[in-house]
C-alpha cells in the first residue's frame, strides 16, 4: 500500500528519526504506525529510543495560576536524575507544559489514555455526521478516521500544536528536549481547573489571554 506523507511526519514526529527511514519503516509494516515505531526502535534508528526504556522518576510537579486565579494547572513531569530536575532549561520545559494545558485543554496526555468507549461513541457521532451530511457509504470510513485524528489533536497533549511554535507538535517539542537534554523525559499527568467550570458563562479566547499573560 501507498504510505502517506501525513502518515510519515506522524512517524517522525513521534520518534524523531529521519524522514527516509520512517518510509521504509512503514513500507515495510504496511503503513502501521505503532509497528513502525517498534521496527524503528528495534533498528536503532528512533532518536529517543535508547533513551525512552530507562526509568523517569525525578522531575517536577510544575504548577501554573491563569492571571486573576480563572485557571489552575498542576503538572508532573518527569526526568532520569535530580539534577536535570533543577536545570533551567528542564523547569522551562515544564512551565511551557503547563501553560499549554492552561491555554488549549487538553483531556489526556497521548491518545492511549482516550478510554475506548468515549473513542467508539465518538465514532458514532461522526459516522451519523458523515451521512446526515450525505456521504457515500464507502468513504464514511476514511472521513471518521481523519476526524478521529482532529480529535486526538484537540484533546490529546502531546498532539496538540505547541501554543508558542503551532508549526510543531507537543511531542515533537519533548522530543527535541530528551535529545538536547540527554535524559528520559516524560510527562505522567496533569490536572486543570477553570473557575466556574461545568457553569454558563461568556467564551474566552484563553489561549490568547494566556500567551499575553506570559509575555508580561
Amino acid at each position: 500500500m501507498a504510505v502517506s506523507a501525513s502518515a510519515v511526519k506522524e512517524l517522525r514526529e513521534r520518534t524523531g528519526a529521519g524522514m527516509l527511514e520512517c518510509k521504509k519503516a512503514l513500507d515495510e509494516t504496511n503503513g502501521d504506525i505503532a509497528k513502525a515505531i517498534d521496527l524503528l526502535r528495534e533498528k536503532g534508528l528512533s532518536a529517543a529510543a535508547n533513551k525512552a526504556g530507562r526509568v523517569a522518576t525525578e522531575g517536577t510537579v510544575e504548577s501554573y495560576i491563569h492571571a486573576g486565579g480563572r485557571i489552575g494547572v498542576l503538572v508532573e513531569i518527569n526526568c532520569e536524575t535530580d539534577f536535570v530536575g533543577k536545570t533551567d532549561q528542564f523547569r522551562e520545559f515544564a512551565r511551557d507544559i503547563a501553560m499549554q494545558i492552561a491555554a488549549a485543554s487538553p483531556k489526556y496526555v497521548s491518545r492511549e489514555e482516550v478510554p475506548a468507549d468515549e473513542l467508539e461513541k465518538e465514532r458514532e457521532i461522526l459516522k451519523a455526521q458523515a451521512l446526515n451530511e450525505g456521504k457515500p457509504e464507502k468513504i464514511v470510513e476514511k472521513m471518521v478516521e481523519g476526524r478521529i485524528s482532529k480529535y486526538y489533536e484537540e484533546y490529546c497533549l502531546l498532539e496538540q500544536a505547541f501554543i508558542k511554535d503551532p508549526d510543531k507538535t507537543v511531542h515533537t517539542l519533548l522530543k527535541e528536549k530528551i535529545s538536547t537534554i540527554g535524559e528520559n523525559i516524560s510527562i505522567r499527568r496533569f490536572v486543570r481547573y477553570e473557575l466556574g467550570e461545568g457553569l454558563e458563562k461568556k467564551e474566552d479566547n484563553f489561549v490568547a489571554e494566556v500567551m499575553s499573560q506570559a509575555k508580561l
